[in-house]
């Protein structure tokens, strides 16, 4: 017998309990393993349905995780996108970065480039063996409201490469 639980990416990082219902209509509650991955088939031992007069089977579990609205998933590793001020990137400092569990901080150097990806070991999803990585590119952002000292920079470096 097989089934299919679908769980977010916070479930399987604090390795939640889920209750589901069984196509045999036996509700069962169901540890998100350490490590599980998308598409992974777990074995519920004896929670399948067995011939009359038969001991049941095993029931078979395909995990599917759903998409994140901020992470993506590569393996163990996570990546995420984190915007900053064009102040943050050229003084450099520090910075929050969102996980799963929470966000931490982070310092990036001074004149970050946008794209630049700087990885936070063991801030992943959880494996059998630690963890996995979460992957933080930084994309600068611009301001809103046009700066007119920055805009007067802007135009003296493009004047002086032209030169």
């Amino acid at each position: 017998m097989a089934a299919s639980l679908t769980v977010t990416l916070e479930e399987v990082a604090r390795e939640a309990k889920k209750r589901i219902t069984l196509p045999t209509g036996r509700d069962v509650d169901v540890v998100i393993p350490k490590g599980v991955a998308d598409g992974q088939t777990i074995r519920l031992r004896g929670l399948g349905q067995g011939a009359p007069g038969m001991d049941p089977g095993d029931a078979l579990l395909t995990i599917n995780i759903a998409p994140h609205e901020r992470f993506t998933v590569e393996g163990a590793n996570l990546r995420v996108r984190v915007p900053i001020e064009i102040e943050e990137a050229v003084l450099g400092g520090p910075m929050r970065v969102p996980t799963l569990t929470g966000a931490v901080d982070m310092t990036i150097p001074p004149l970050t480039d946008s794209g630049r990806t700087f990885r936070l070991r063991g801030k992943g999803l959880p494996t059998k063996t630690g963890h996995g990585d979460l992957l933080v590119t930084v994309e600068i952002k611009l301001p809103a409201v046009v700066d007119e000292s920055l805009t007067e920079y802007a135009r003296r470096r493009k004047e002086a490469k032209a030169i």
